[in-house]
């Protein structure tokens, strides 16, 4: 009887582990759609290329981008909600990094997928 009910509690331990384990799982891709999200503006991925170089200032990145103090704020709200993109201040400036040196190896594989697929793409049409 006794080895029944070990087995009862190793399945029913396992069974839990294996939830565990899918709702950890469920949660790495809900986040993952937040950060893919985020990222799907053209200027945010600009954002991510230039910072991808190192800190830069806000000021900088709007001039580079020729877009207004307000475009920048909201682009740069909606990458720090996804914790992408840290800020700090120095008296009046404000700068920008990457929170996370990742999304540079992110970005550039994700450019080098989309670079490969142009490629392929010639190739059909040639």
């Amino acid at each position: 009887m006794m080895e029944f009910g070990a087995i009862a509690l190793s399945t029913i331990t396992e069974m839990a582990v294996n939830k565990i384990a899918a709702k950890s799982e469920t949660e790495i891709f809900e986040r993952q759609a937040r950060i893919c999200k985020a990222f799907a503006h053209p200027v945010r991925l600009q954002i991510l290329d230039f910072l991808g170089e190192g800190e830069r200032g806000v000021s900088e990145l709007q001039e580079a981008l020729g877009i207004s103090k307000t475009s920048i704020s909201q682009h740069m709200a909606v990458l720090k909600s996804v914790n992408v993109l840290s800020t700090r201040r120095e008296g009046k400036h404000i700068y920008c990094s990457l929170a996370m040196p990742e999304v540079k190896q992110a970005c550039h594989l994700i450019r080098k997928v989309l670079k490969a697929q142009i490629a392929a793409s010639h190739r059909l049409v040639a």
